[in-house]
């Protein structure tokens, strides 16, 4: 559906075209994700299992990055895992500020049940592509995020620039 904003042809191109890339992402999110409440566990708290059995053991920081979330709402998540057993912290040795996150075995387990499923649902997402759309639309997807992301940060003591963030408030 086109948008009835009263900018530009540009404008309206690019603001119908974030419309539809946020709704098919957080479509395909919902439903890449459905199965995760079979196992209790929360997006995110799933994004850091996996990100500790790819990678191995992190710091809270490298595992906010890997997993884009801020390392406060982290710290929480992180909390519950390891309340269920699912992960632990302990001291870097090399610099005691930092808490390392790594699996427990219980975790390794849990995350190698719930992967295989997860990258099935994942594939049933994306089967309404043909393998050409599919690796267009990741090329299109990585140009965008590369461009974003390389993009000049706002000026953090511009009032106007903190405004236009969300959650800069």
């Amino acid at each position: 559906m086109p948008n009835r904003y009263a900018g530009s042809p540009d404008d309206r191109a690019a603001l119908d075209a974030y419309v539809k890339l946020w709704r098919a992402a957080h479509a395909v999110e919902v439903n890449a994700n459905r199965h995760l409440s079979d196992h209790n566990l929360t997006i995110s708290q799933f994004g850091v299992l996996e990100a500790l059995y790819h990678l191995g053991p992190l710091s809270q920081r490298q595992l906010a990055d890997k997993i884009l979330r801020s390392s406060g709402n982290l710290t929480m998540v992180i909390d519950n895992l390891e309340r269920d057993g699912l992960v632990r912290r302990d001291r870097d040795e090399l610099d005691r500020r930092i808490m390392r996150v790594s699996l427990t075995d219980a975790g390794r387990d849990l995350i190698g049940r719930v992967l295989p499923r997860h990258v099935q649902g994942i594939r049933e997402v994306f089967s309404a592509m043909s393998p050409d759309e599919l690796a267009q639309l990741s090329a299109l997807t990585r140009k965008l995020g590369l461009a974003v992301s390389d993009a000049p940060a706002a000026d953090p003591t511009d009032r106007r620039s903190r405004r236009a963030r969300p959650g800069s408030r």
